[in-house]
C-alpha cells in the first residue's frame, strides 16, 4: 500500500463531530420493532445503535474490513521490564505477514485483512509485507529521559491517521486495532498512571508474563520513570512523548482518523484501549466511534474502558494483544448489522407489540 491520503491529523480532528442522534434514536426505534421481546439481545442491540450513530444509517454491513497491528520497540525493555527477548518486536511483525500469528488466523477467520505497519521497530524487516512507516529505532529508555521528542510522538500519531485514511479511501468500511512490542504494557501502564492519576501498584500488570519479583521491579521502574519525567496528564501528547511508545501514538491516529472519515473503529486490549483513550483526550467526540470488544486482564484497561463510558462484550481472560480480541469480535459486530438488516418486525407479521412487557424498564 503506497502513501496515499496527506492530512493533517491537529486541523482534521477539529472537524470531527460526535454520533448522529437521529440515527441513533432511529436505529433504537427500528430494533425495539424487530420480532422478538424489548431488549431480548442485549449487548447486541446497543452495538446495532452504537454502528447506526457512527454511519448514520440505521442498517449497516460492513463487506470490507481489517485490522491494523503497530509495531514498535520499546526502549525501557533495556530495565529487565520484559519476559520476553526483544527481537520478538520484529519476529512476530513479520510472523502475523505470514499468517500464523494468532491475530493473523483470527483475521482470517473473520474476513478481515491484517495491516501490519513498522512504525517504530528496532531493526528494519526486511518485509515487504510490512509497511514501513518507521518514526524512530523504538523508543528512548522512558527511566532514564524522555520515550521520545514530542515531534515524533506527533509524527507517529500522523502516521497512524495516515495509515488508516489509506485503508478507508480504499474502501475499508471498519477497522481493528493491534500491537505488537515487547514492553509495551510497560509504557501502557505509565501513561495510564499519567492520564488517569491511578496508583502504580493497580495499574501495572504482568504483561505476557512476569514472576512477583520481575513485577515488582517493573512497578519501580514505572514509578521512576513518572517521578524522571513528570508528564502532564492534562496533556495527551505531553504524556505519549515522555513515557508512551510509538504504537500507542500510532493507534491513537488510528481512532482519530475513525472519528474523521465517521467509520468504526474497534479496540482491542490494555495498549489499544490507552491508545483510545488518548485519542479521546486529544478529540472528545472521538470516543462515539470506538467499540470496547474484550475486556483485558491488565490491569489499566478496566480504568481506560471506564474513563471512555464504554463497555466491553466478551471477558475470556484474554491477554494476548495484537488485535486478536478485534478479530474475534468482529462476527458479533457482524452479528448486529445482520440483526438489524434481515429480521423481521412485528408489522411485518401484522403483532401489536403494545402486549409486551420492557423488562428493561425493571432493570
Amino acid at each position: 500500500m503506497e502513501r496515499g491520503l496527506k492530512v493533517d491529523y491537529k486541523a482534521a480532528i477539529r472537524e470531527i463531530r460526535g454520533a448522529d442522534a437521529e440515527a441513533l434514536a432511529k436505529a433504537r426505534e427500528y430494533c425495539d420493532s424487530l420480532i422478538k421481546p424489548f431488549g431480548a439481545l442485549g449487548l447486541l442491540e446497543d452495538i446495532a445503535v452504537r454502528l447506526s450513530g457512527i454511519t448514520g444509517s440505521v442498517k449497516n454491513s460492513f463487506d470490507k474490513r481489517a485490522i491494523v497491528v503497530m509495531a514498535a520497540d520499546n526502549g525501557v525493555y533495556e530495565e529487565g521490564v520484559a519476559a520476553a527477548p526483544q527481537a520478538f518486536t520484529l519476529l512476530q511483525a513479520v510472523n502475523m505477514t505470514r499468517g500464523i500469528c494468532g491475530v493473523s488466523v483470527f483475521s482470517k477467520a473473520a474476513g478481515a485483512d491484517l495491516v501490519v505497519v513498522d512504525i517504530g521497530v528496532m531493526n528494519p524487516t526486511g518485509s515487504d509485507a510490512v509497511l514501513d512507516r518507521n518514526v524512530k529505532r523504538g523508543t528512548d529508555n522512558m527511566a532514564v529521559g524522555p520515550a521520545m521528542a514530542r515531534e515524533e510522538a506527533e509524527a507517529a500519531i500522523g502516521v497512524g491517521f495516515e495509515a488508516a485514511s489509506d485503508l478507508f479511501a480504499q474502501g475499508y468500511e471498519i477497522l481493528g486495532t493491534g500491537e505488537m512490542g515487547i514492553a509495551n504494557t510497560t509504557s501502557t501502564s505509565a501513561c495510564a498512571i499519567a492520564l488517569l492519576g491511578l496508583e502504580p501498584e493497580y495499574a501495572i500488570g504482568r504483561g505476557a508474563g512476569l514472576t512477583d519479583e520481575t513485577l515488582a521491579h517493573k512497578i519501580e521502574v514505572v514509578k521512576k520513570a513518572i517521578a524522571v519525567n513528570a508528564p502532564d496528564g492534562d496533556d495527551p501528547v505531553d504524556v505519549v512523548s515522555k513515557v508512551g511508545g510509538l504504537d500507542i501514538a500510532g493507534l491513537a491516529g488510528c481512532f482519530l482518523a475513525a472519528a474523521y472519515h465517521r467509520k468504526p473503529v474497534l479496540i482491542d486490549g490494555a495498549i489499544s484501549a490507552v491508545a483510545a483513550l488518548i485519542a479521546a483526550r486529544l478529540c472528545p467526540p472521538a470516543k462515539d466511534f470506538m467499540i470496547a470488544t474484550h475486556r483485558s486482564t491488565e490491569p489499566s484497561y478496566d480504568a481506560a474502558i471506564k474513563e471512555l463510558g464504554l463497555r466491553p462484550f466478551l471477558d475470556m481472560d484474554m491477554r494476548l494483544g495484537e488485535g486478536s480480541g478485534c478479530a474475534l469480535a468482529l462476527p458479533i459486530v457482524l452479528g448486529a448489522c445482520t440483526m438489524m438488516n434481515d429480521m423481521g418486525t412485528f408489522a411485518d407479521i401484522s403483532f401489536d407489540d403494545s402486549v409486551l412487557v420492557d423488562i428493561r424498564d425493571a432493570d
